[in-house]
């Protein structure tokens, strides 16, 4: 069974920058797509970023194109979402989600229909 698990999150100021980890155990990731996601109160959740595992063309939100990367460690079964020129309202819990996805090729920020997902992280923006 596949487990994510976040980590990275922390405050930090305006222009900041964080690194976000999202470590799979249980199953390998190279037949799945990850998606990044955030939620911040009183806000609808958002899509990030998503990319295939195997690092088919990462696609964003236009909120964080420019901003935010998406990259993976296949040694690790981590992947990473690198979080630059932080902005107040960057502020959420983002969370990591696979789609097991063998023959898929592209994938779109804010698809929902996750096979598993982490607990988050929390990423506080402020001076």
């Amino acid at each position: 069974q596949l487990r994510l698990v976040e980590s990275g999150g922390d405050l930090v100021q305006p222009g900041g920058s964080l690194r976000l980890s999202c470590t799979a155990s249980g199953v390998s990731l190279d037949d799945y797509i990850i998606y990044w996601f955030r939620q911040a109160p009183g806000k609808e959740r958002e899509g990030v970023s998503c990319m295939h595992y195997r690092g088919y063309k990462a696609n964003y939100a236009d909120s964080v194109k420019g901003r935010f990367a998406i990259s993976r460690d296949g040694a690790k079964n981590t992947m990473y979402l690198q979080l630059s020129s932080l902005k107040p309202e960057d502020t959420a819990v983002y969370y990591c989600a696979a789609v097991w996805s063998p023959y898929a090729d592209s994938c779109t920020p804010n698809y929902r229909h996750y096979d598993s997902r982490g607990q988050g992280t929390q990423v506080t923006v402020s001076s």
